[in-house]
């Protein structure tokens, strides 16, 4: 399909970043671009700045041939308006919907679902449901990654319930919830698409016993299920009037705009969360009308594409220089590997190249003392990005802030521009790539806009690769061995025998 154009892109010059820099005055304002989150400016800005990757005229330009020739426009057309775009499934993706671009009759839907959800919200932090201080929240995978990244950004200071989010199996991790919560005024939230869950629903049974164990009137009216599957929720025992209902259209990891997000809105409230959806909605009209690389998702997908199948890139790096980000790699890490890990295009042929690269990354500056070494000096070429906020989250003396960004700066620096040395061992080869993300601040209006980011530069990736972004049948095959394993009667591998025996599980 694409394939004379990956031949040509591959034959390219591929000047180092110190050429680039100097052949082009002008590149910083080719390629970093300063985005308005909203038409209010307190809605803040965000700076994308991709301009110390190897991306140059030449490369960018035979790239929007490739995006092309993989009819993106008509990709994103098809995810915008509500059609088709996980054939496998035979689904429609429609994420963006819940912020308020996409169909209309899914903008309404999804507008319908969020008011029942505001005011659910709303009445329990007024009171109506009794005293609650403490929401466990329950799910795994994307009913979990979001929610506790975006608790955790946003609602450090100031939350006006704690909550817990939990979703490992391992009873340590609900136990710890369960310490630091008070049962009689803690309410319980089951995020879980289908309401089968095995891991979610046997959390959620066992947070039902505790409530149950300390004598907690009417337990079940302390439950919230966050469900595309009502009727299922109805059956296992939440009343009808606590379940928040999301569409069958909203995949797993792009569900934290419907009431999977309950959580956040506890923490934030209403207002918050409602701003956190526009600042998302904003970068979804950015994608949706333009067109190119001045298109900043797609802009990251050329580059993501440039290192994996033109500099053969196996990883990719985030680091981000700001505590409450911490979870952010946690949260790409399923994004972009659930959604672009696969081994054939959407209509069922092999891939021609590789397709995502292992997303990985850490917290500045605990990363430098860490895992820089291999970044400087390593033989593995690794595109790094840096996430960072103009403005700190803390109160505390403004050095403490001016050496985070100082660091986060000369990192990138570092990596471009290398050093020479007569000690190999001192030396640093330089010219390796990274990109910078740039916040106003941590709010809820740009935190929304960075994610979709992400989500749409995911989408691009895949576009690019001719793959389905929305499925994610990898995860299926070991599932069902753990349920045949639960059931008995099944022969396996003589190691896997050897270990079910020795831990007594058969």
């Amino acid at each position: 399909m694409g394939d004379t154009l990956w031949d040509e892109l591959g034959k390219l010059e591929k000047p180092t970043l110190s050429q680039l820099f100097e052949a082009d005055a002008q590149r910083l304002d080719k390629l970093s671009t300063r985005f308005e989150v909203g038409e209010d400016e307190s809605a803040g800005s965000i700076v994308f700045d991709w301009s110390k990757t190897h991306l140059d005229d030449a490369h960018i330009a035979a790239f929007e041939q490739l995006a092309a020739k993989m009819d993106f426009a008509g990709r994103r057309a098809a995810l915008f308006g509500g059609e088709i775009v996980n054939p496998t499934e035979g689904r429609a993706a429609e994420h963006t919907a819940q912020r308020g671009v996409g169909k209309e009759e899914s903008v309404a839907l999804a507008a319908d679902y969020h008011h029942r959800m505001a005011a659910i919200v709303e009445a329990i932090l007024r009171g109506a449901m009794g005293e609650v201080k403490h929401v466990i929240h329950i799910g795994i995978g994307g009913s979990a990654l979001g929610p506790a990244l975006a608790v955790d950004a946003l609602a450090r200071e100031g939350a006006l319930v704690d909550v817990h989010v939990v979703s490992n199996i391992d009873g340590c991790a609900l136990e710890a919830a369960f310490k630091a919560c008070d049962p009689a005024t803690t309410m319980i939230a089951v995020a879980s698409k289908t309401f089968t869950t095995i891991e979610t629903m046997t959390n959620a049974h066992s947070a039902l016993e505790w409530l149950k164990e300390n004598e907690v009137e009417d337990p079940y009216g302390r439950v919230v299920a966050l469900t595309a599957s009502p009727e299922k929720a109805i059956e296992w025992g939440v009343d009808e009037t606590r379940i928040l209902p999301f569409s069958e259209s909203v995949g797993g990891r792009y569900s934290l705009w419907s009431s999977i997000g309950f959580p956040v809105a506890m923490a934030l409230g209403w207002p918050d969360f409602a701003e956190f959806l526009a600042g998302a909605a904003a970068m979804d009209e950015h994608f949706r009308d333009t067109d190119g690389a001045a298109n900043l998702p797609l802009r990251a997908a050329f580059a993501d594409q440039y290192y994996t199948r033109l500099r053969g890139c196996q990883t990719r790096a985030v680091f981000a220089y700001d505590e409450r980000l911490d979870l952010l790699p946690d949260y790409l890490q399923q994004l972009e590997m659930e959604s672009n890990g696969k081994s054939v295009k959407a209509d069922g042929t092999p891939v021609d190249g590789p397709t995502a690269p292992i997303t990985w990354g850490g917290v500045g500056t605990d990363a430098q003392h860490a895992v820089f070494q291999l970044l400087h000096q390593g033989t593995n070429l690794v595109p790094v990005d840096f996430i960072a906020s103009i403005a700190p989250g803390h109160d505390l003396d403004d050095e403490h802030h001016r050496i985070l960004l100082s660091n986060c700066f000369a990192q990138g620096a570092a990596l471009m521009a290398g050093k020479a040395s007569e000690d190999p061992a001192r030396a640093y080869p330089g010219d390796r790539p990274s990109a910078t993300i740039l916040l106003d601040e941590i709010s809820p209006a740009t935190f929304g806009a960075l994610i979709a980011f992400h989500e749409h530069r995911t989408f691009a990736n895949a576009v690019l690769m001719g793959i389905n972004p929305f499925d994610q049948f990898g995860v299926e095959l070991g599932k069902q061995i753990a349920n045949q394993i639960a059931q008995g009667g099944v022969r396996f591998d003589p190691s896997t025998e050897a270990l079910l025996a020795t831990c007594g599980i058969i």
